[in-house]
């Protein structure tokens, strides 16, 4: 036999191999993101995963700035935030199928010098050394149904690029801030702050069926009246955030002065709330308000 038959045969074999083996191999389920369906399972997965009760964890840093009319704009903190959570499935008769969000989340302030965890600011418009208090809020839930608000049913509203999508959500807050009284529709005190998130990852990971939770960017940008704790009794003026981060592969991905500030101060959030949790939303100026007893100033007459 010549020498070269037996890679002759050899392909010829492989060649009418090959049609079985194809033809045995399941095929990767497809999220098809033109369906209410498919859509609602990827917004599950950038959110949190497809399994009920499997935590995520989200991270993200960068650095607020104060904006004040006729001077320059200040650092006056780097930031360092997290989410943990974990979703279940639910159900409803009108709404259809949907998925219940649980979560905690911090946001500290840190050293713009030196990155360590900030325990005192001195305030440079007023004077004053004022206390920090950061944001720790516990829970924060959500549910996401197929049939939204509007009656229609969930449609994907991102974007695709090749191997890549994105999203952006925009959520402008107007409303009376909790620290307030009664009258703010007269006298103001209302809380005006606008969220605006990006999120973003590679296509595969977001179709891929197999995959429960889709690998994901997140970008959050935040602008509000001033905080609370800062002392600044309605001077003009606003802070903002600009941040990035990511979904973690693991809880233990945090970076050390987080989980050092959550061992020390906030061990409970090492999970996320159990799946059941019915609690009404913590926001940061609920959060003042538990944690800040109120002090008057001025005369009253």
């Amino acid at each position: 036999m010549p020498r070269t038959s037996a890679p002759i045969l050899l392909l010829a074999a492989l060649s009418l191999a090959a049609p079985l083996s194809l033809a045995t191999k399941p095929q990767a389920p497809t999220l098809d993101l033109d369906t209410p369906a498919g859509t609602m399972a990827a917004m599950r997965k950038i959110q949190c995963s497809l399994n009920d009760g499997e935590p995520v964890t989200y991270y993200w840093h960068g650095n607020m700035y104060s904006r004040v009319a006729g001077e320059p704009d200040r650092l006056l903190f780097k930031v360092a935030g997290m989410n943990v959570r974990q979703c279940r499935s639910v159900s409803d008769p009108e709404k259809g199928a949907g998925y219940r969000l649980v979560s905690r989340e911090i946001l500290l302030y840190l050293d713009p010098r030196t990155g360590e965890v900030a325990r005192t600011w001195n305030n440079p418009w007023t004077g004053e050394e004022v206390e920090v208090l950061h944001v720790a809020n516990d829970p924060v839930n959500s549910t996401a149904w197929t049939i939204g608000r509007d009656g229609q049913p969930a449609s994907w509203r991102g974007s695709i690029q090749g191997d890549r999508w994105w999203m952006t959500s925009t959520i402008p807050l107007f409303y009376t801030n909790p620290l307030a009284g009664d009258y703010q529709r007269y006298v103001g005190g209302v809380y005006h702050a606008t969220e605006m998130f990006n999120f973003m990852g590679d296509l595969d990971g977001l179709v891929d069926g197999r995959l429960a939770t889709a690998p994901t960017q997140v970008g959050w940008v935040r602008m509000s009246s001033w905080l609370p704790w800062m002392q600044m009794s309605g001077r003009d003026g606003l802070v903002y955030f600009h941040t990035a981060g990511v979904k973690l592969g693991a809880w233990d991905e945090l970076p050390a002065v987080m989980k050092d500030e959550i061992a020390a101060n906030y061990p409970e959030y090492r999970e996320p709330p159990p799946l059941d949790d019915e609690r009404p939303n913590e926001t940061s100026w609920t959060y003042f308000m538990k944690k800040v007893t109120p002090k008057p100033i001025g005369r009253h007459r």
